[in-house]
């Protein structure tokens, strides 16, 4: 015990020592300086390099564009700051293609993308590539694009470009993979139908209401009754008429452009020809591609189902009704399109739960003048999709079934109000909110892949995002209210789903609209106020 405290006693005695000897660089009182605690923030610290920050610049990316003998497009960005890539391919290509097909072929050849092809085996064998390189892949397609991507090292570039050419120009589809694609479509229609949150539905819904029996009004998701008719040669065929190379962009962000080129040369032309053109007796020579333009006619879509029990849980659930009106907008080639879309900021989407701050939408017309206005209210959520030939603006709202007549009442309204009076205020937070919002997406750089590649395929150049800002600035209150009476004149189209008793009829509906606007019109004309 002694020998125990007597060494102790030596160990502080030589520590004592110790820092008087040792000088204490970041301490606020150094050995032969002065103390850092009186020197003022506004001059720099004795004995400390001044720090160096990095400064801010105004540099661009150039998108190049190379097309191709054979039609095929290729465009990109690069960067020299990141380390990783992202290249895919855009085809102008969805269900709104699907007139004569069976519903669903796009989104089975979404489920079957990354497959098996006539060099990988399976979608392990791809995955197994491209985890030397960290990439991952992904295959999505809408109404009216499909997009296959991969995001991998810049180094992998090569392979990526390879896995790419398989994906879209050798895929087997073989049977086995066709029917687990079945069932799982199966499975996720039968989930759609039944979620608590029907947002998937209600989008069916509308769109099939707005545009009746043709084009964008075709189904999104595979339907039950009809994915047992689809099979190699229903898709085989449509990739043969629909996927071709004046319809299709390869597109790349953080890639060099002339190697993109040299790789899409290679693998998409010279090694790799379309598989369906080795299998032409599987192809239907009768079905040609689908050119019809979109046609809105307006209308209506209800569905009754009881949702007074809908829990997946034991905590129970409101009962709600939901209903969808919308109107026709304009495509993204509209001047018209950017008014829009500050438009939609404007009235933005609000929900009784949500927890506030930033972001939120606290300040969109839709929160204060409905959520907070209206408590039996749950939801009032506004959204604008525009397409190359036409668009749609629609507000979806749910409360109690027994409301549903005043919350079409007040979704009314609030429609109104957007050709009347526009606060400066509003509209500047609604415009910088727009902004923000694009600039905060374009971060991703997948994000800046699907940017490129859209861009291209519609118009065969991009815009960079300065474009689209400064247009942004440019809208005015006046511009908010043309558009705004300019959707309002065009047919609505209702979609409803719940228990919808207390739902108005559509030529209720349209009338309140009609005499609304009118009296509108006729209120805020100058020559209303003269007295003959």
């Amino acid at each position: 015990m002694a020998a125990r405290f007597g060494s102790r006693g030596f160990h502080n005695n030589i520590t004592k020592h110790a820092r008087k000897r040792i000088q204490r660089t970041f301490c606020s009182k150094t050995g032969n300086s002065e103390s850092i605690v009186n020197v003022p923030l506004s001059q720099p610290l004795p004995n400390f390099n001044l720090p160096k920050y990095s400064l801010a610049d105004k540099q661009t990316y150039e998108t190049n564009v190379t097309v191709l003998d054979n039609g095929l497009t290729v465009a990109s960005q690069n960067y020299h700051f990141s380390q990783f890539c992202t290249v895919g391919v855009a085809i102008d290509s969805g269900s709104r293609y699907e007139v004569s097909y069976p519903s669903g072929v796009t989104h089975f050849l979404q489920k079957l993308a990354f497959g098996a092809t006539t060099k990988y085996d399976s979608s392990d064998a791809i995955a197994e590539k491209l985890d030397k390189h960290g990439g991952i892949f992904d295959c999505i397609s809408t109404k009216d694009v499909t997009f296959y991507a991969i995001s991998a090292e810049k180094r992998g570039l090569s392979e990526a470009v390879d896995i790419l050419g398989e994906t879209v120009l050798r895929p087997k589809m073989t049977e086995k993979e066709i029917e687990d694609v079945r069932q799982a479509i199966n499975y996720e229609t039968d989930d759609i139908n039944n979620d608590p949150n029907p947002s998937i539905l209600l989008d069916e819904m509308i769109y099939k209401a707005a545009y009746r029996d043709n084009t964008l009004g075709l189904p999104k998701y595979g339907q039950i009754e009809s994915s047992h008719k689809i099979d190699r040669g229903i898709l085989y065929t449509y990739l043969n008429s629909v996927h071709l190379p004046f319809r299709t962009v390869i597109a790349g962000a953080g890639v060099d452009h002339s190697q993109l080129v040299e790789l899409t040369k290679k693998f998409m032309i010279e090694e790799k020809q379309p598989i369906w053109q080795e299998n032409s007796e599987l192809i239907d020579k009768s079905k040609k591609l689908d050119g019809s333009i979109s046609q809105y006619t307006g209308g209506i879509v209800k569905q009754e189902k009881d949702l007074s029990n809908v829990s997946l849980s034991s905590s129970a659930m409101p009962e709600l009704a939901h209903v969808v009106l919308g109107f026709e907008s304009c495509s993204h080639n509209d001047p018209d399109y950017i008014a829009f879309c500050v438009l939609f900021m404007l009235l933005g989407r609000g929900s009784s739960f949500s927890a506030g701050g930033p972001g939120k939408g606290l300040y969109t017309r839709l929160y204060r003048n409905v959520i907070q206005r209206y408590p039996w209210i749950e939801t009032a959520t506004a959204d604008c999709i525009a397409y190359n030939d036409s668009g749609l603006f629609y507000i979806r709202g749910s409360s109690h079934p027994t409301m549903l007549n005043k919350l079409v009442d007040v979704i009314i309204k609030e429609l109104l109000n957007t050709t009347g009076k526009i606060y400066e205020e509003e509209l500047k937070r609604a415009k910088r909110q727009l902004q923000s919002m694009m600039m905060m997406n374009l971060e991703s750089r997948p994000l800046v892949f699907e940017d490129i590649a859209r861009q291209v395929l519609a118009n065969g150049s991009h815009k960079p995002a300065q474009f689209y800002y400064d247009a942004i600035d440019q809208i005015t209150a006046e511009d908010i209210n043309r558009v705004a009476s300019r959707m309002l004149r065009s047919k609505p189209a209702v979609a409803a789903y719940g228990t919808l008793d207390k739902l108005p009829l559509y030529d209720d509906i349209e009338a309140k609209l009609a005499s609304s606007y009118t009296s509108r019109l006729k209120f805020s004309s100058p020559f209303s106020r003269l007295k003959l």
